[in-house]
């Protein structure tokens, strides 16, 4: 097992090979984190993947945000199906080669064909929920809740200055530029996955309101406020098909 190196992290940048399997648009992000101890985290991990950490600390993090246009490559988007919202639960991990990425305890998604489908063939822990969201003069308003039942989140933010680009090595580097997903499937086998996109633009957020009932529901309570709060406008993503990690 090898710690991801500057070079390994900056790497994930590039293109993958091969074509696209689909494309999205992500929209209207926000980037909440709260530090937690690695060995907790580490105790949540299938194995084959380890706790990434930045200066000795590990991040649980939540992202509500817009998934728009999002379509096979060999389709166009579908007004009834390619715009729907996630707010999902995560963390960071890499895998015995040193390849960085994320892994999902929990994505909430207000479009069920899609969660089937990220089920399906991703295996990825989607779940159906309740959601709604309303951009208006710079302000976000994003609520979430489980379809089944349960307590709502809130989120309202803005963005307090211009999104730039992060500066590697620094913390909020190490948050959002992120080019790969790990999964697990129901009998064990790890999978992983890559997107393309260029370079997030965030800027630090000013937050009014945000909840942690999706993240008390897969087993973390984030007590305090966010150590990190970053909003970012977007970016259109070309998605990549899973490979079996060996």
């Amino acid at each position: 097992m090898k710690a991801p190196t500057l070079e390994r992290r900056l790497s994930e940048r590039n293109r993958p090979a091969g074509r696209p399997i689909g494309y999205q648009n992500w929209r209207n992000l926000l980037f909440l984190h709260w530090e937690v101890p690695a060995a907790r985290i580490q105790d949540t991990l299938p194995a084959g993947l380890w706790v990434d950490t930045y200066q000795g600390s590990a991040y649980v993090g939540l992202v509500p945000f817009a998934m728009e246009r999002i379509r096979p490559a060999w389709l166009p988007p579908l007004p009834w199906l390619s715009w729907f919202l996630e707010l999902n639960v995560r963390t960071y991990v890499h895998d015995d080669q040193g390849r960085p990425g994320v892994w999902f305890y929990s994505l909430d998604c207000n479009q069920p064909i899609a969660v089937r489908l990220a089920i399906r063939f991703f295996h990825l822990p989607y779940r159906r929920a309740r959601m709604k969201m309303r951009h208006q003069a710079g302000t976000v308003d994003y609520q979430s809740a489980p379809s089944a039942g349960g307590d709502v989140d809130e989120y309202q933010w803005r963005s307090d200055g211009p999104a730039t680009s992060t500066k590697p090595a620094s913390l909020e580097f190490f948050l959002v530029e992120r080019y790969r997903l790990f999964a697990c499937s129901n009998d064990g086998r790890l999978f992983t996955g890559t997107v393309h996109h260029p370079p997030y633009q965030v800027s630090p957020s000013q937050v009014s309101r945000y909840g942690t009932c999706v993240a008390r529901r897969v087993g973390f309570e984030l007590t305090g406020p966010p150590c990190s709060a970053l909003a970012s406008p977007g970016v259109d993503v070309s998605i990549f098909p899973l490979d079996r990690v060996s």
